[in-house]
């Protein structure tokens, strides 16, 4: 990070050490067990209960008592405006880069808010949904460039955020299959009002690509960014790849069963050659600049733990 890079984000945001994060969860219930932890984590990720009491246990309360005030002024505006109570849905933002570990909080964050009495029910949409059909993307000549901002139905996406935000009684979202590496024709994924939306995604946090278009990212009531150092993320990918390869590459209907058979070494150079030639890119071109953008940043370390928290001051 740069000097200019270190003063904007001391103007912006108010660093939170670890330490003293953790220490906001005190008196707070651990609601998770050591199994739902194990199932919630993704292939590659180190989280455990420590990591979940002292970071992400009072961060989930800090997001029920957004969700709880943006409720409140929404009534009162209501009220003011002498109209029905038009309560929407919070909708939360998760951004970062493939193999940061976004998924796993977006999952993890759906249970620990579950369990607070101001957010009951709530949804993860991933926009792997919104990606256009591999078809689409071989049409235009993009699927060496499938996650790039260009890979997605982005007006599709703010479509579906606009009607959740509209309160819709029921909105549908595609349903991508990682399996197949595609979307599913005619499978989707139904939202009925629930009190929270997380919406995860690389690219969720982009500006509009045009003045007058709608960003994804003003539909949102808070979003987090998941950073850490490139070369780190670089790594946690790689043994992600050797994993992912013992596992959902062995099937034998697996889109990527052809990476099951590599030795070591092959997979290694395989895994490398798409973070440098595609996920690297992507992360510098378009998902870090969109940092700045977020709420909220949790800092991550070689350790794959959390190691402070930068919160926008308001």
């Amino acid at each position: 990070m740069s000097a200019e890079e270190a003063v904007s984000t001391a103007q912006l945001y108010r660093e939170i050490a670890r330490a003293d994060w953790a220490r906001l969860a005190a008196g707070m219930a651990q609601p998770l067990t050591e199994t739902e932890v194990v199932q919630i984590r993704g292939l590659g990720d180190r989280l455990d209960m420590t990591e979940v009491r002292e970071v992400y246990l009072p961060l989930s309360r800090l997001l029920s008592l957004y969700a709880h005030a943006t409720k409140r002024l929404g009534a009162a505006t209501a009220e003011f405006l002498q109209e029905k109570d038009p309560t929407t849905p919070f909708v939360i933002g998760v951004a970062g880069s493939v193999a940061v570990g976004k998924s796993t909080i977006a999952r993890l964050l759906r249970e620990l808010l579950s369990r607070w009495a101001d957010t009951p029910r709530v949804e993860l949409i991933t926009t792997d949904g919104f990606l256009y059909p591999n078809a689409e993307l071989e049409r235009r000549g993009l699927m060496d460039r499938k996650g790039f901002p260009e890979s997605y139905d982005r007006r599709a996406l703010v479509d579906f955020l606009t009607e959740v935000k509209s309160g819709a009684a029921e909105v549908r979202a595609p349903f991508y299959s990682h399996m197949r590496y595609d979307i599913v024709p005619d499978a989707q994924i139904t939202v009925r009002r629930p009190d929270v939306v997380i919406v995860e995604g690389l690219n969720v946090l982009q500006p509009p690509p045009a003045p007058n278009d709608v960003a994804v990212s003003e539909l949102f009531d808070f979003s987090v960014y998941v950073d850490a150092d490139a070369d780190h993320i670089a790594q946690w990918y790689v043994d992600r790849f050797l994993a992912l390869r013992q596992a959902a590459f062995a099937n034998p209907n697996s889109f990527f069963n052809v990476f099951a058979k590599l030795s070591d070494d092959e997979a290694v150079e395989t895994a490398l050659g798409y973070w440098n030639n595609i996920n690297l890119p992507n992360l510098e071109e378009n998902v870090a600049p969109t940092r700045h953008r977020a709420t909220l940043v949790l800092r991550k370390g070689a350790s794959h733990a959390v190691e402070s928290v930068l919160l926008r001051k308001l």
